[in-house]
């Protein structure tokens, strides 16, 4: 299958845009039921231009042809190494060189992520994503990683690792250990990119992203808006990741949560520009959504700090997985219980099958 063919519907009661209700509505664009990845600069510019409703309908569209529409993927991140990353990223509490107060600590015990993991899984958890705050791991740190990945996936649980940059040789370690998923976000628009990060380029996170998939790893990455872009950033972000050779199998959208003692977080404080527009943040989602038809968009970072409303938006613009518990690495989370609560309201059940790009890489 190519592609710029569409995979059948992998979720009961899935729709097709080209029938039933949408009959009724404006016809979808050129994209909007198939996988591209040629899509351009002004194409992506001309969606986030659409009169809301428009934009939210089309989503919704392309969200019903290829996911159940009232699933969300629920996963948990834990930290297992924190702080003392010498990167600089401007938005990030974890850096060495922020002043954060967040303090550097040593890789986990497996046996404390294993227990971890048991207590994501007793809480409907499908995924468990594990972070370390490092500009790349070292080789002595690989055999540590790759008994945690094992004893994770031991329990049934998807798994994902977000370790900085990786060598190919790592990657294929990763990759013999079973690791599902490897994240690594490209943050913003490459015109944006030394803004927000100067210690490595754009370039290296693209490159990483090739080691991965050339391991076999499926792939997560999208990044974080409400940094002080333009709209015309967040055009160039979803364009980025729209156009790599195969979409991410997750995208995730992060809004940012500014931290003091972090360049942005100081930057940012106390302006209209310290969240970004509800509104605004919908859009990126729809766009996402659009443009990258049978991924996972998941809402991440700055969560907590939305209304149901907000959320439920994002839910009907594509949006389908998100983190549960209480923290997301140093940042605050809404929680369990009241994620249950909302996707309770909103009539949302926990995702239990395959995800669509896997499922018809399968079918393949």
């Amino acid at each position: 299958m190519s592609l710029t063919e569409t995979c059948a519907p992998a979720q009961a009661g899935a729709q097709s845009p080209e029938g039933g209700a949408c009959d009724s509505g404006p016809p979808p664009a050129r994209g909007n039921s198939e996988v591209r990845t040629d899509w351009t600069r002004d194409e992506i510019a001309a969606l986030f231009d659409l009169p809301f409703t428009d934009l939210l309908f089309r989503a919704a569209t392309v969200h019903r042809a290829h996911h159940a529409p009232d699933e969300v993927q629920l996963c948990t991140l834990l930290s297992i190494k924190t702080g003392g990353c010498p990167e600089d990223c401007g938005y990030c509490s974890q850096s060495a060189s922020a002043d954060s107060g967040v303090e550097a600590t040593k890789l986990m015990d497996v046996r404390a992520v294993l227990q971890a993991a048991a207590q994501a899984k007793d809480a409907g958890s499908q995924r468990f994503c594990m972070g370390a705050a490092w500009r790349n791991p070292k080789d002595r740190d690989m055999p540590a990683i790759v008994e945690i990945v094992q004893g994770v996936r031991a329990m049934g649980m998807e798994t994902c690792m977000t370790l900085g940059m990786l060598t190919p040789t790592q990657a294929a370690q990763l990759k013999d250990a079973g690791l599902d998923y490897y994240n690594h976000n490209i943050d913003t628009a490459p015109e944006n990119y030394e803004n927000v990060i100067t210690t490595r380029s754009f370039e290296e996170r693209i490159d990483t992203l090739a080691n991965v998939r050339e391991a076999g790893i499926n792939v997560c990455s999208g990044g974080i808006v409400g940094m002080g872009e333009t709209r015309a950033h967040r055009v160039g972000f979803v364009h980025a990741l729209a156009t790599l050779p195969r979409h991410p199998e997750s995208v995730p959208v992060n809004a940012l949560v500014p931290v003091k003692g972090t360049p942005l977080g100081d930057m940012l404080a106390d302006t209209p520009m310290a969240k970004i527009d509800d509104i605004e943040f919908v859009r990126t989602v729809a766009v996402a959504r659009i443009t990258m038809p049978r991924s996972m968009v998941r809402l991440s970072a700055g969560r907590e700090s939305m209304s149901e409303a907000t959320q439920a938006l994002c839910f009907m613009a594509g949006a389908n997985s998100i983190f549960t518990g209480d923290k997301l690495l140093t940042a605050a989370n809404a929680g369990d219980d009241k994620d249950a609560a909302m996707m309770a309201k909103l009539g949302l059940s926990p995702m239990r099958g395959e995800e669509p790009m896997r499922a018809c890489e399968a079918a393949e």
